[in-house]
């Protein structure tokens, strides 16, 4: 299904910051794997400018380009290099933001990125300014949708006061579910809600055992628990490994049953 945005909600997407671009034999498996995901029908692969420095996206367009007719590319903008903390910035200045957009677009050798994202709000900018400047690309016809990452309710609320918002890239997971008011406000709205870290850290006795009733992994077993938690869920792993691409994507077609689905709520109430 898709949401009102057109974004392929309910399925398994590919999310690409794991995937080296350096030259080498490791980059030469890293474009094997991009182009396996869009054999398997991955709908919709995540990158950012964050993910290397524009290297993640330029990766993506050499092995894709042309992109298949029904995939979706998303890319995140708004973030900086910094020589302090992390080694990033905020950067929520419009200007900047519409000159981040112009350099991904050439680097994925796209006219139109269907999905863009801000990666993080800029708390030094106001919301409106930030969103306002990927409206203006939108209407330019330089950008599809507008998306949101690690956002509150009360920031996604201001943020559709200036644009209709695609979709929201939060962290959550059976174990993590911090975001919770965020996910019912998409789902109350059609906006598409991308767990980022959907594959929880944590081993479970539980989800181990529904894995071997299953015969499944425990990492499918966490991504078909997202995928029956909410219609608009479109979770986005990211992995350097064709098997594991292969077994994510699989996932998409485990189903838990209401018993299922209890006993991991339940084993993750205690947690």
């Amino acid at each position: 299904m898709t949401t009102a945005s057109g974004l392929p909600v309910g399925r398994v997407g590919f999310g690409a910051m794991r995937l080296p671009a350096a030259p080498g034999p490791a980059r030469e498996q890293a474009l094997a794997v991009v182009r396996r995901a869009v054999g398997l029908g991955v709908p919709l692969i995540d990158t950012a400018f964050l993910y290397g420095w524009g290297a993640n996206e330029e990766l993506l367009a050499e092995a894709l380009h042309p992109y298949p007719e029904g995939l979706l590319v998303a890319t995140k903008v708004g973030i900086v290099p910094s020589e302090e903390g992390e080694g990033w910035a905020h950067d929520g200045r419009p200007e900047k933001l519409r000159r981040q957009t112009e350099q991904a677009l050439r680097r994925l050798r796209l006219d139109r990125v269907e999905l863009l994202q801000l990666h993080r709000l800029d708390p030094a900018v106001p919301v409106a300014e930030q969103v306002g400047a990927l409206r203006e690309l939108r209407d330019a016809g330089l950008v599809g949708g507008i998306g949101l990452s690690e956002v509150t309710v009360e920031q996604l609320t201001e943020a559709r006061r200036t644009a209709a918002i695609a979709s929201v890239q939060n962290r959550y997971n059976l174990f993590d579910r911090e975001h919770e008011a965020v996910l019912a406000q998409c789902e109350a709205a059609g906006i598409a809600f991308l767990p980022w870290r959907p594959v929880a850290a944590e081993r479970s006795a539980e989800v181990d055992a529904v894995a071997r009733e299953l015969g499944a992994t425990p990492q499918q077993v966490l991504l078909a628990w997202l995928l029956a938690r909410s219609p608009v869920m479109l979770p986005i792993p990211g992995t350097a490994s064709a098997a594991h691409l292969e077994e994510n994507v699989a996932a998409g077609a485990l189903r838990l049953t209401d018993d299922l689905r209890a006993r991991l709520d339940r084993a993750a109430a205690g947690a």
